[in-house]
């Protein structure tokens, strides 16, 4: 029996830092996983410049009511789910990915939590668990699952290549160039396609 993992941003909904970037005017900010492997001190950094400007998780929560999925993602996770059981395993925060799941039509996702003071300011994060998308794959396979797993990042490369299918989606060149032994898709018919012929596997 299957599960597909995917990853969210990059996957289904834009990335939220750029966004968030973009809006704030702080280009710093548009640094992503697809750069920095470390997701440690990618956040860190990242909380650094929120506390240098001023910002915090309102400002950011601003941006993300302004977010849409990308054309064509809520289709494809609804015949996704007609066909097998999907969970979303995100290093995002469910403080960032609760209205977008709204408009995904509220698929289950994985993902961590931030620690918020009581004037806004975001002091913090909370991984859910240590290299969490290789982790929770590996969870799935032992008790019975096989997992198929898709994402665009270095940190989305654990769970590809610990399952049974696993493909690059709107990835970096780079990335697609270092992994040549995984499939690469730049749209959801393809991804779609290539899972189904994973599912009849």
């Amino acid at each position: 029996m299957y599960i597909t993992c995917l990853d969210l941003e990059g996957v289904l909904v834009p990335e939220i830092w750029i966004a968030f970037a973009q809006a704030s005017g702080i280009p710093e900010l548009k640094r992503t996983t697809r750069d920095e492997p470390d997701y440690d001190k990618l956040m860190n950094w990242r909380l650094g410049i929120l506390k240098e400007h001023g910002l915090g998780l309102k400002q950011i929560q601003d941006v993300i009511a302004t977010i849409d999925p990308m054309p064509g993602a809520k289709e494809f996770l609804d015949e996704l789910r007609s066909l097998c059981q999907v969970i979303i395993i995100s290093d995002t925060f469910t403080q960032f990915a609760s209205p977008l799941m709204k408009k995904l039509g509220m698929p289950t996702i994985f993902c961590n939590s931030l620690e918020v003071a009581p004037s806004g300011e975001i002091t913090g994060f909370k991984m859910r668990i240590e290299n969490s998308k290789l982790t929770t794959v590996k969870a799935l396979q032992s008790i019975g699952y096989d997992t198929i797993a898709s994402g665009d990042s270095y940190n989305d490369l654990g769970m590809i290549k610990a399952s049974k299918a696993g493909f690059l989606f709107k990835s970096t060149d780079k990335i697609k160039a270092d992994n040549p032994a995984i499939p690469a898709f730049e749209n959801y018919s393809e991804l779609l396609a290539a899972i189904k012929e994973q599912l009849k596997k």
